[in-house]
């Protein structure tokens, strides 16, 4: 596989291509999800149902990231991109034939299999994306990392956007509607980005093999291992516990306050995204990654681990200490989330950077999709986790669990080594 970099007008035209398409996708995923929450919510789904719904998404990651590494190695990036678009726009026209009169088991099943195919669009998408940074990023001063992080960064911001794009469409204008009218749109970005693609990204390698994908680098294993903790512990309460706690705070019952509790549920969600996406894009700022030895970075990812664990522990404690939803309660669980967030972002930004470091040049879909396959698996964990906690311990359980994972997510930190850094 060859080298491309952004010096080459197609190498720069290629990357502003791809973060395009991949922002159009993210922007359909954030309102998908939220969607699916609240309006499954709202017809009475207990919140170990509403994990079931998003179960397949995350499992369809794992297989997905596998596989979609070997499949960009094999047919080159933009198959995988065109792929993920295409299966995004099939997963929302299916969705909006579903039957309001069908049962609840049947109900659960279709929309678990849907979520399913949006899963595996999703990390299509991802792992393109992801990949594609490596290959045309400039190289020395810092380059690799302020790319992905400007990556990483703003597709986050537009996710955030999507929460709450999500949450009003579904107040405005009603589930069907908003499902297709998402689907128009990207299909839309399909079409222009299939006729306006500019050279840049790689072909594939014929002699490509799927047992490449299981990585023998240490670095690359431990780091994914911490990825599994860092993740499942953001989704234990993102998924389930705080949307279904903050609908149980907000609302009354009525119509006009569940549109009321969708509004402000869909803000958090957004601004707590966005400002995630905003300090994972200044993070190579805040860790001084133009100038500090690739040593020391690699040293952080512990450090700034830890730095995180506080946070849940402090606000599981609150919770209980409340022992009900109380005013300041919902106050210091909303600021002690955004510092969560911010915290999560430079780790986050750490390890998507240290991936693409530790990945060499003619495997790296393939250890992308591998690290992101750990990822989807920490996902799993965390959105299953994260129904099971609220319906034993509330939203107190999560955080509490939260807690345990990033205390895991330290431990695998810890043993990365800065001697193995691909150049």
């Amino acid at each position: 596989m060859t080298d491309t970099t952004p010096d080459r007008p197609d190498g720069l035209a290629a990357y502003i291509a791809v973060t395009a398409a991949y922002w159009g996708f993210m922007l359909t995923d954030g309102a998908l999800r939220m969607l699916v929450l609240l309006h499954f919510h709202t017809l009475g789904f207990s919140p170990v149902q509403l994990a079931y719904l998003f179960l397949l998404y995350e499992l369809a990651g794992i297989v997905t990231n596998l596989s979609a590494g070997w499949i960009a190695a094999r047919f080159g990036l933009s198959s995988t991109l065109y792929a993920g678009l295409s299966l995004q726009v099939g997963a929302l026209l299916a969705l909006a034939q579903l039957d309001p009169g069908w049962s609840l088991t049947a109900s659960v099943i279709f929309v678990m299999a849907v979520q399913g195919v949006s899963g595996v669009a999703k990390d299509l998408s991802k792992m393109s994306a992801k990949s594609a940074v490596k290959l045309l990023a400039p190289s020395g001063q810092g380059g690799l990392f302020r790319w992905v992080a400007a990556l990483t960064g703003s597709k986050n911001a537009v996710k955030g956007l999507g929460f709450l794009l999500g949450a009003a469409l579904l107040a405005l204008a009603g589930f069907v509607p908003a499902v297709l009218g998402m689907a128009a749109v990207l299909a839309l970005v399909l079409v222009v980005l299939a006729l306006r693609m500019p050279g840049g990204l790689p072909a594939g390698r014929k002699g490509a093999k799927f047992s490449e994908v299981f990585s023998k680098d240490r670095n690359i294993n431990w780091l994914s291992l911490a990825r599994v903790f860092l993740f499942g512990a953001r989704d234990v309460w993102f998924v389930v516990g705080i949307p279904v706690y903050f609908y149980a705070v907000l609302s009354d019952g009525t119509e006009e306050g569940n549109r009321f509790a969708f509004f402000v549920i869909g803000s958090f969600m957004a601004v707590w995204t966005i400002l995630y996406g905003a300090v994972q894009a200044w993070a190579p700022r805040a860790l001084r990654a133009a100038t500090r030895p690739e040593a020391e970075i690699v040293a952080a990812a512990r450090g700034w681990a830890l730095a995180l664990l506080g946070v849940p522990l402090v606000l599981s404690a609150l919770v209980f200490v409340a022992g009900a939803p109380v005013g300041w309660l919902t106050v210091a669980l909303i600021a002690g989330l955004l510092v969560f967030g911010a915290l999560f972002a430079v780790n986050s930004s750490l390890h998507s950077y240290l991936i693409l470091a530790f990945s060499k040049g003619e495997r790296v879909t393939m250890d992308v999709g591998f690290y992101y396959m750990a990822n989807a698996t920490g996902r799993l964990l965390g959105t299953l986790l994260s129904g099971v906690s609220y319906q034993l311990g509330g939203v107190g359980a999560c955080l509490a669990t939260a807690g345990v994972m990033v205390a895991l997510s330290a431990l695998a930190a810890g043993r990365l080594r800065a001697e193995t850094v691909a150049p």
